[in-house]
C-alpha cells in the first residue's frame, strides 16, 4: 500500500470513529447552536465578498468541486454572492491545473465552466459587487423565484450540454419551496456528483430561533429533504440524463467536518 492510500485510510478511520461518538457529534450541535445566536456564519468572505457559510461547510465545497470536477454549478439563493464567488473561484482553479496539466496557456474567458446563481431579488449593491468581482465572467445570475417554471426554464436550458453538474439550494428554507427545488433542480445533478440542500439543521434548533421566520421545526430544508427522498424511492423520478434518479445521503461528509448548517444535506446522485 502506498503512503497516500495509508494516510487515506488513517484518516477514513478518523471519520468513522467521529460517525459513531454521539458525544462528541451532540458537542458539535450544540456548538452550532450556539454560533447560530452569534450569527458567526455571516462573518466571513471569500475573495472579498460576504460567503455566509460555516467554515467547514466552506471546506466541503472545496473537496466537493475538486473531487467532481463540474462544468457548471447551479445555486440558488445569492445573498452578497460569496458563494458564486467561491464556486467561480474552484471553477478557476479547476481550469488553471487543467491547463498546466496539459501544458497549455490559461485563457481564463475561454472556458465553458460556469456558475449559474438565482436569487428572487438580487439587490443593486449585491449585484454591483458580484459584477464587478475578476471572477464575473465565469458567473451568470437570473433574478426571480427558482422555483418559477419561467425561472427555472432559463437555468434548464442554459445546463444544456454541460456533462458534469452540481446544485446547490439555498434560497427560502420552507419545507414546500425546498422540496419544490428539489424536484426541478436535483435532476439536473449528474451521476456521481452531488445536489447539497444547505440549512438543513434548521430542523434541530429551538422553536423560539426561527419565531420570525416563516421556516422551523417541522418545515424547513431538512423535512424537504425526507419527503423528496421519500418519493424517489415510493415513487421514482426520472434525472435530465434519462437515466433513474438516486440519491444516496453522503453522512462520510458531515462526520468528517462535524460542524455544518447542512446535516442530511449532503446528497450524492449514484
Amino acid at each position: 500500500m502506498s503512503a497516500e492510500a495509508q494516510f487515506a485510510a488513517y484518516v477514513s478511520k478518523n471519520i468513522e470513529g467521529i460517525g459513531k461518538d454521539t458525544a462528541f457529534l451532540g458537542l458539535s450541535s450544540i456548538w452550532v447552536r450556539e454560533a447560530i445566536r452569534h450569527n458567526y456564519a455571516q462573518n466571513f468572505t471569500w475573495l472579498g465578498r460576504p460567503v455566509i457559510q460555516v467554515p467547514q461547510d466552506v471546506y466541503a465545497i472545496q473537496e466537493l468541486i475538486w473531487t467532481c470536477r463540474p462544468d457548471l454549478i447551479i445555486e440558488t439563493g445569492i445573498a452578497h454572492g460569496g458563494s458564486l464567488v467561491l464556486s467561480a473561484s474552484m471553477l478557476a482553479m479547476l481550469d488553471y491545473c487543467d491547463a498546466v496539466a496539459a501544458g497549455t496557456v490559461l485563457d481564463p474567458k475561454a472556458s465553458r465552466r460556469k456558475v449559474v446563481g438565482v436569487d428572487i431579488d438580487i439587490r443593486a449593491h449585491n449585484r454591483a459587487g458580484i459584477e464587478a468581482h475578476p471572477l464575473a465572467h465565469k458567473i451568470k445570475t437570473i433574478e426571480g423565484s427558482s422555483i418559477a417554471p419561467e425561472v427555472f426554464e432559463k437555468v434548464r436550458a442554459h445546463a444544456e450540454g454541460y456533462e458534469r453538474i452540481i446544485v446547490f439550494l439555498d434560497s427560502n428554507h420552507t419545507h414546500e419551496h425546498v422540496l419544490a427545488e428539489l424536484e426541478l433542480y436535483a435532476p439536473l445533478t449528474s451521476k456521481g456528483s452531488y445536489c447539497v440542500v444547505w440549512d438543513t439543521g434548521v430542523e434541530d434548533l429551538p422553536d423560539e430561533m426561527c419565531a420570525n421566520r416563516p421556516w422551523g421545526k417541522g418545515d424547513n430544508p431538512k423535512t424537504a429533504v425526507w419527503e423528496y427522498l421519500k418519493r424517489l424511492s415510493g415513487e421514482g423520478r426520472t434525472a435530465a440524463d434519462g437515466a433513474k434518479l438516486q440519491f444516496a445521503t453522503d453522512k462520510t461528509i458531515e462526520h468528517k467536518i462535524v460542524i455544518t448548517a447542512s446535516a442530511d444535506g449532503f446528497l450524492r446522485r449514484i
